[in-house]
């Protein structure tokens, strides 16, 4: 395994409005098997690797398993707290402050593109062109591939009636959003486990319910409390939280 793990939850005291999403994410890839599962499908479909840019590379978990330490190695990343994580790696990238539209990165400068973010979902043609420009050799995505919600962290942990998402799996968006000259010309699933752990399930919970939109008086806020600690496993830190995920790994201009 090539993460470290990591709890994800802060102590009870902290309120719950104050987690950060990025963070909670962040922190839960870095306790799951994503990358173990993820990283050698992408190898096998896009090899060699090169000079790397990653685009939204969050915590950097798979372009750091992914990158060849001979080779140059860019994110672009616009959140600062991830740009922190970033930073504090072994090796780390030189990383770009901006989001994908403003990047400035220079055409073509880069064997690989790699993007695991939430652009190819909603902005598929423009930013598959974009990435198309940056990249020397080839393009990878990594898409959402089981049905499932995608729009909170955690929710795959909570029925469909209470989390109200679409469910469309998000490989499903990105191809309908494609017109077929932008198909992939490769691409391959990779079944994995979000594991979050979880130091405090009642923070977590409340801040779930914020994010769904519930009043405090809801009566579903203390529902949702028990259906977490249901679901959950003991763990040293406190719990762990385990969902089920698949994903696609979509390549363009495979060599």
């Amino acid at each position: 395994m090539l993460c470290r793990e990591s709890v994800v939850s802060a102590p009870p005291s902290t309120p719950a409005d104050s987690i950060d999403p990025l963070e909670l994410y962040a922190a839960a890839i870095d306790s799951s098997d994503y990358v173990m599962h993820v990283a050698p499908v992408v190898r096998r479909l896009a090899p060699p690797i090169g000079a790397l840019l990653d685009v939204g590379a969050g915590g950097g978990q798979l372009g750091a398993a992914l990158r060849k330490p001979s080779c140059p190695w860019t994110a672009i990343e616009p959140s600062p707290a991830m740009r922190s994580r970033l930073a504090a790696l072994p090796q780390p990238p030189r990383i770009v402050a901006q989001g994908w539209e403003q990047a400035d990165v220079a055409t073509a400068a880069h064997d690989t593109v790699l993007a695991a973010t939430t652009p190819a979902l909603f902005d598929s043609e423009r930013f598959l062109a974009r990435c198309r420009r940056w990249a020397r050799r080839t393009v990878v995505w990594i898409v959402p591939a089981q049905a499932g919600p995608r729009g909170i962290c955690f929710a795959g942990c909570l029925p469909r009636e209470w989390h109200g998402e679409d469910e469309t799996p998000g490989v499903d968006l990105v191809l309908d959003r494609l017109p077929a000259s932008m198909r992939p010309d490769a691409f391959a699933f990779a079944s994995w486990t979000f594991t979050g752990i979880v130091r405090d399930l009642t923070r977590l919970s409340a801040w779930l319910a914020d994010r769904l939109g519930w009043a405090m008086s809801d009566a579903r806020r203390a529902m949702l409390v028990r259906h977490l600690e249901a679901q959950a496993k003991a763990h040293s830190e406190g719990h762990r939280l385990d969902i089920p995920r698949k994903s696609a790994v979509l390549v363009w201009g495979r060599s």
